[in-house]
């Protein structure tokens, strides 16, 4: 039986002018009947003009909920207006998958070739084809690309596919690539531009890879990827991996270990000591004996001075004196409002939690551990105590393939399965380690001092752009002697769940910038900077707020019905224990250090995938089609909407990740 799906009233504030109701009511009418049909929206502008709202940056409320609305269709929402109110129904959860696919396709191409369109990304994708001088030859993006043909030709007549194809890992710095004197990250964005989704940079870590192959003059693209930060909160991963929270605790709870009351005592005790005091201490917030025996007095005065600077914190003068601040000032940083209210909020923490729990684990056994486990208020405090550690470790020990997928011709030979291993092969986690063995920004600034964060990964997930499944990731499994481990361990891409479909990504950039106008302009103390250590997803929060000052459920509006399959490639053993800090080392699956391990994942591929690919005869004729001679037809070009003309939709792209 299929569920009903909600109902929501979506109407202007009611200080909203009588023309703003009056627009707002005939942007829904019109609306109406295209979700009825269930044709794309298209440009916004087209149903702004339509509606006869085209002053919306003079109304600042009604910009918001009428590029909010127009998103909400395009995504499949039904509309049924009249003059006094708008209902709006999400599109059903339970409908085909293969119909849910090609509609989600389609808006995404519609947003590629958008951005496709304008001007500066048509400058650089004409740059990057254009020919320049390098070496003393003329060389353009098209030398990065190779032609099928040769590839069919090479595949049959090499003695062996290692002949024919060497790929190999390299990672994406500020460097030049020395066949081309293209930049090798110019490179990397150019052939993201041919994913059927927009390209979009993404905030906190992020390590661009390219996938290249030595058995070519130019060492042309196989494929592409990138490592970044990962998404903080995701109930399904954090289950499977056994450190969520109450699960964690039910285990310990359940066996009891000396181990355990240590690492939670060390917690405590490292939560407090990597607080800068000093100003806190000046300014009489804060008693020496307070550290020693703290009170129920200590900790609200620590909240109270928290929230003043929280509040101090969205003024406008102080959020610019932040961005002046040095990277490595860590004290002044520190002293910043931003970071007082966070370290007032975070020894408030500490403090309470020392005086609820410190007493079990004081000294630290199981037997005072199942003591704790018996007082509630204990019991609440080893929470936050997990949920701390676990945010903690969360972006510094796991990241999310964000990027994984092959070029034509290349990924008519499953090409995207070999860059999915080499995506998480011994080459790439060790580049990882070697980036980020840095001064954590967030923790020194907290702490007024250089603090290390552990930058040796455990787990790297990613998602299938669409929930019907992935072709790429789908049996994705290789013995982990391949990359230097035991022979009798299989490592890989396992499937996890499935996604809960909340976020922002069905919001238009337009939508999201009128909603971020919108909370200031009605008075909310509450403003969202974008500045490195307010939170996680700048983004989110902004719509959140957005939502909010329009009266409207975020909750129900920020379900967008995009369902995706996760997967995870657990890269340790004691996947738990290490990711949460519990054990200091990780036991790992792999070899980080394997001399020439891309050519091992690659000599895997080529057996495994390539060579049974390669017998096929209309793989071989897909191939053939990406050709280099002028004009150039080949899927690794990127597809340049012609000017003027409308493109029509799914011509020439290639999937992220199916």
């Amino acid at each position: 039986m299929k569920e009903k799906a909600a109902l929501l009233p979506l109407s202007l504030p009611d200080d909203a002018s009588r023309q703003e109701r009056q627009g707002f009511a005939r942007l829904c009418a019109l609306l109406e009947s295209v979700a009825a049909d269930g044709k794309d929206v298209g440009d916004h502008e087209h149903w702004i003009r339509a509606a006869k709202i085209t002053k919306l940056y003079e109304q600042p409320m009604l910009a918001a909920a009428a590029h909010c609305v127009i998103d909400l269709v395009d995504q499949g929402w039904t509309v049924k207006a009249d003059r006094s109110k708008a209902v709006f129904a999400p599109p059903s959860a339970h409908g085909d998958r293969a119909t849910e696919k090609a509609r989600i396709r389609r808006q995404e191409l519609l947003r590629r070739d958008e951005q496709l369109s304008r001007s500066s990304v048509r400058r650089f994708v004409e740059g990057m084809e254009r020919t320049h001088e390098h070496g003393g030859r003329l060389v353009s993006v098209f030398n990065l690309m190779r032609d099928g043909r040769e590839l069919a030709d090479a595949l049959q007549g090499a003695a062996t596919a290692a002949d024919a194809i060497r790929p190999y890992v390299q990672v994406v710095d500020s460097s030049t690539c020395e066949r081309t004197g293209f930049k090798l990250h110019d490179i990397w964005r150019y052939f993201r531009h041919t994913w059927s989704n927009a390209y979009a940079t993404v905030p906190g870590r992020s390590m661009p890879i390219l996938i290249r192959d030595a058995a070519t003059e130019f060492h042309t693209v196989i494929g592409l990827a990138a490592i970044s930060s990962p998404i903080v909160q995701i109930a399904e991963r954090d289950r499977w991996m056994g450190w969520e929270t109450d699960q964690f605790l039910a285990d310990l709870r359940a066996e009891p270990t000396d181990n355990g009351a240590s690492w939670l005592a060390q917690r405590i005790e490292a939560q407090r000591s990597e607080i800068y005091l000093d100003d806190l201490l000046r300014d009489g917030v804060l008693q020496p004996t307070d550290l020693v025996t703290p009170t129920p007095e200590a900790v609200a005065r620590l909240r109270d001075d928290a929230e003043r600077h929280r509040q101090r914190h969205h003024q406008t003068t102080t959020i610019r004196e932040v961005r002046n601040i040095g990277r490595n000032a860590w004290v002044e940083r520190a002293k910043s409002d931003l970071f007082r209210s966070k370290r007032s909020a975070a020894l408030a923490d500490a403090l309470e939690i020392e005086t609820l729990l410190g007493a079990y684990l004081s000294p630290p056994t199981a037997e005072g551990l199942a003591k704790a486990f018996s007082d509630p208020k204990a019991r609440t405090q080893m929470r936050r105590v997990v949920r701390r550690a676990r945010g903690e470790r969360v972006g510094t020990v796991i990241a999310d393939l964000t990027v994984c997928g092959a070029v034509a011709p290349y990924s008519a030979l499953a090409a995207g399965k070999l860059v999915g291993a080499l995506a998480v092969s011994p080459p790439v986690i060790t580049a990882y380690r070697e980036k980020y063995a840095r001064p954590s920004e967030i923790a020194s600034a907290m702490a007024g001092r250089p603090i290390m964060r552990e930058p040796r990964l455990s787990f790297i997930g990613t998602t299938s752009l669409y929930g019907t499944g992935s072709s790429q990731y789908n049996r994705l499994f290789w013995p982990a002697e391949v990359m230097g481990g035991d022979s009798a361990t299989r490592m890989g891409f396992h499937e996890l769940g499935r996604s809960r479909s909340f976020g922002t990504s069905h919001f238009s950039e337009e939508t999201v910038d009128a909603l971020t106008r919108l909370p200031a302009l009605r008075g909310s103390l509450v403003r969202v900077n974008s500045l490195f250590g307010e939170g996680v997803s700048p983004r989110l929060r902004k719509v959140r707020l957005g939502l909010a000052a329009l009266g409207w459920p975020a909750n129900e509006l920020l379900r967008h019905g995009r369902e995706r399959i996760l997967y995870g490639v657990p890269l340790v053993e004691n996947l738990r224990d290490y990711s949460l800090g519990v054990d200091g080392e990780p036991q790992y699956l792999l070899d980080p250090e394997l001399p020439d391990a891309d050519a091992k994942v690659a000599e895997w591929w080529l057996e495994r995938w390539c060579r049974p690919r390669a017998r096929r005869e209309e793989v071989l004729e897909a191939m053939r089609a990406h050709r280099l001679v002028r004009p150039v037809e080949h899927g690794a070009r990127v597809p340049l909407p012609p000017r003027g003309v409308e493109l029509p939709v799914g011509e020439g792209m290639l999937p992220l990740a199916d």
